[in-house]
């Protein structure tokens, strides 16, 4: 049984991306909150504050008092939900956060009240961070009885009444910024990535998690096929066979799907292409 619960912060306003809905851009044609909730799969309970969206797993959905009251009343509103002694807080715009860093964070040091990243800036990251839950709640309550409110309230007051432990790391982590979400759909498109961010898009988009060994499909992919000249199109077929038995759906419908998320990943690369282009004119 998991032994922490998630709470994912996917309100505010995205000022710097034109009130654009951040949570909901794709990147490497998932959503940003879809790579965020893949990194924490195994909570036992996982809260997104915010605006419901489709996700592709099940989630509970909470919102904050006020509506945009910001950071800490959407963690008092998640954290409302949660039931286990360590909460994973997480932000909706982390579109590489792994599960590995997630299980990092969650080996809080003994006389720690918390773990959370700092990045390359060193700037600490307080919502990529796992908390013990009952100091959280304490310093809400505090810092509510202390304002009035926690509406409009920044988080490093929070962080100034808890007991830290930092994990550093190289790198920025989230995405502010239109610049940040190009270099990020480049970042996936790297020779050594591209492949394995194809296949988690396609189990995601299918409703899939199979444990597929993919080197070994590979393997005989290429065996039968004389040496396969791009790998994705066998690991793609088996899983949209796969998907169909899993849900009783014909493989024209899987395949479908398949296609327009296809469509979708075209899409990204060419406005990748674009922008480079017109930073070079």
């Amino acid at each position: 049984m998991a032994l922490y619960d998630a709470v994912v912060l996917a309100g505010g306003g995205a000022r710097r991306l034109g009130g654009a809905d951040k949570p909901a851009v794709r990147v490497g044609a998932r959503t940003l909150l879809d790579r965020v909730l893949a990194a924490c799969r195994d909570a036992d309970r996982t809260v997104v504050v915010g605006p419901e969206r489709p996700t592709a797993r099940a989630v509970l959905w909470a919102s904050e008092d006020p509506p945009g009251g910001g950071p800490l009343t959407a963690l008092h509103a998640g954290l409302a939900h949660t039931t286990r002694p360590l909460v994973a807080v997480l932000a909706a715009d982390l579109p590489f956060l792994a599960p590995a860093t997630v299980h990092r964070l969650l080996a809080v040091p003994p006389r720690a009240e918390g773990q959370l990243l700092r990045d390359g800036e060193d700037r600490d990251q307080p919502l990529t961070a796992v908390y013990r839950a009952a100091p959280l709640r304490r310093e809400l309550a505090a810092l509510d009885a202390e304002f009035g409110t926690l509406a409009g309230m920044p988080l490093k007051l929070l962080l100034q009444g808890l007991t830290l432990h930092r994990l550093e790391v190289p790198g920025g982590l989230d995405c502010d910024t239109w610049a940040d979400i190009a270099a990020a759909r480049a970042r996936i498109r790297d020779h050594g990535t591209v492949l394995d961010e194809w296949i988690a898009a396609v189990k995601t988009e299918l409703g899939i998690d199979p444990d597929v060994d993919t080197a070994a499909l590979l393997d005989t992919a290429r065996d039968a096929a004389h040496g396969v000249a791009r790998p994705a199109a066998p690991l793609t077929t088996f899983l949209i066979g796969y998907a169909a038995a899993l849900h009783g759906i014909s493989p024209a419908e899987a395949a479908r799907k398949v296609s327009a998320l296809a469509e979708v990943w075209e899409q990204e690369q060419r406005h990748q292409e674009q922008a480079q282009a017109e930073q070079r004119t």
